[in-house]
């Protein structure tokens, strides 16, 4: 397995600023190679300043394709929900087709979400650039400790999770192995509460987010209070 590349940076602006310009750069990449960017949004609140950033983005926004690496069972017009998030800071913004963003209507539960998230995938290539964030417990998505992270080859693109430790409890998550099936996995992690998940990961501890293992590696972009506490 290859070790994440970390690239520190001073202050969570600094940290907002490089993602825009690598997530710029991976569309046009992507645009350019094969003329759609699919892209797996994560929520948070490193990402919302993100995605505030990337409304002024000089792209092709008709070639955007939109998933979600996790969402909250929730009501649909929800505010904490993962899409309602993404949809105030960037999508309704800008000139997505909706038909191209594709929601994961946590609404239904978690099972009948997470069947039809993969109904929704089956057949869809790789993607261009997966999203991440880490948590103070070192999860990623919804992939939390001591539940099931979908690392198996066989595993199902999207999973079912009932007992999440934080609420809500109900949610829907790509599994590791769906999203390392990407070009590029870009973590954002920001503040000195990620201290201790981000030594734990360079320590090689066993943590969900080090079970997303792409074929190119995994990069972060790192807060340098992150590192030191």
């Amino acid at each position: 397995m290859e070790s994440p590349r970390w690239h520190v940076c001073s202050s969570a602006a600094e940290v907002s600023e490089r993602a825009v310009a690598w997530i710029g750069a991976a569309a046009r990449q992507a645009i350019a190679a094969h003329g759609v960017f699919r892209v797996v949004l994560s929520g948070g609140e490193t990402p919302r300043s993100v995605y505030r950033a990337l409304r002024a983005l000089e792209t092709d926004w008709s070639a955007w394709q939109i998933w979600f690496g996790d969402e909250r069972c929730l009501a649909a017009d929800d505010s904490r929900r993962n899409s309602s998030m993404a949809g105030e800071a960037l999508l309704d913004h800008v000139p997505i087709p909706p038909v191209q963003v594709h929601v994961i209507h946590g609404e239904l539960g978690a099972e009948p979400a997470a069947a039809e998230y993969c109904a929704a995938l089956a057949g869809e290539p790789e993607f261009d650039l997966v999203l991440l964030g880490l948590g103070e417990d070192g999860h990623a998505a919804s992939l939390f400790p001591g539940g099931e992270w979908g690392e198996a080859s066989d595993a199902p693109d999207a999973l079912a999770v009932r007992a999440a430790p934080k609420p809500p409890a109900e949610r829907v998550s790509l599994s590791a192995r769906r999203l390392g099936g990407t070009q590029c996995a870009l973590f954002l992690v920001t503040g000195a509460g990620k201290h201790g998940a981000v030594r734990a990961w360079r320590a090689g501890s066993r943590l969900p987010a080090a079970s997303i293992c792409p074929p190119e590696g995994v990069d972060v972009l790192v807060e340098q209070i992150s590192i030191e506490g």
